[in-house]
């Protein structure tokens, strides 16, 4: 991420640059994540999988990166006997995302027609 933190506002005499974008979510199949993830509380792989076209595998891999980023919550649980793993937004997610799409917003803004 940038300099500056999930709640800082933009000078507006300063353009918008790369480094103002969070390189984690911008890779597009984290991105596809991230916006799934923001518009519900939680949901599991198989969801994901199926609405993002990824697979196990590589949502295995972008999920752990945004979990390690501190992004997104991974739960482990059983169902019955069958196993469910939940993705959940963190808070600290949801600022993110919210943040990457205000200044993706901006960056398109400021664009010359």
């Amino acid at each position: 991420m940038g300099s500056r933190d999930a709640g800082s506002k933009r000078n507006d005499e300063q353009p918008l640059s790369l480094d103002d974008i969070d390189r984690l979510i911008h890779e597009p199949a984290r991105l596809l994540l991230m916006v799934h993830l923001a518009v519900v509380d939680s949901a599991d792989f198989t969801f994901l999988m199926n609405q993002t076209g990824l697979t196990w595998g590589n949502l295995s891999s972008h999920l752990s990166k945004l979990e390690d980023a501190g992004y997104v919550e991974i739960e482990k649980t059983f169902v019955g006997k069958k196993p469910q793993t939940m993705a959940a937004l963190t808070n600290v997610g949801r600022a993110a995302f919210r943040t990457y799409r205000d200044r993706m917003r901006d960056l398109f803004t400021e664009m010359p027609e």
